[in-house]
């Protein structure tokens, strides 16, 4: 679920507890949880709700003055309305992890172990050091200039960076990307 800076914002402070979707099916759980660029959120509950059940204080919760603004910031499609409540959780656990780069041993292997894993199951073969080490030296690079030098599609390519981001060890900047003390580390000891 894509979800503006503004209104991420607006949640963490407890301003917007409400946030309103059409879907053609509800795209997330009751008790789950999102990363987001500032932290972590929790779906309270998700509920298909026809318009006319949409009032004045839900409107409010999810940061609009009224049901007719709330109904016209929505896509002109067809598709069910849900209403989903959430809260904030706390910040993106992936900020701690890449700051650790003491690692034991164990810690390396079990990294690298995920890491060979995710070799083994992609259709582009092993990529995961060579996209280590493609940021390492191309830190602040665009993904799509990235993902030109290694022939991929940049929607590809910046969806296998996410799973070394939630690994700890890439870093999203303005523009590009780097690595994090830890996949430093950890890039150190794959390329032994």
């Amino acid at each position: 679920m894509l979800i503006k800076n503004k209104t991420l914002e607006k949640i963490v402070a407890g301003e917007i507890t409400l946030l309103f979707r059409r879907w053609k099916r509800q795209s997330v759980k009751v008790g789950g949880t999102q990363i987001t660029q500032l932290g972590v959120l929790k779906v309270e509950s998700v509920n298909a709700v026809m318009p006319e059940r949409i009032n004045t204080k839900d409107a409010r919760s999810a940061g609009f003055e009224s049901v007719e603004t709330l109904l016209a910031s929505l896509p002109k499609i067809s598709d069910p309305i849900y209403r989903i409540k959430v809260s904030f959780v706390g910040e993106d656990p992936r900020i701690a992890l890449r700051q650790e780069n003491e690692l034991s041993e164990n810690e390396v292997d079990s990294v690298i172990n995920k890491l060979l894993k995710m070799d083994v199951r992609s259709s582009n073969g092993a990529w995961t050091r060579r996209f280590l080490s493609l940021i390492k030296e191309h830190p602040h690079t665009r993904a799509a200039e990235l993902a030109d030098l290694v022939s991929i599609e940049t929607l590809r390519f910046k969806s296998m960076v996410r799973k070394l981001k939630a690994l700890g060890l890439t870093e999203s900047l303005d523009v590009g990307y780097c690595l994090s003390p830890r996949g430093e580390r950890i890039l150190k000891e794959f390329i032994k």
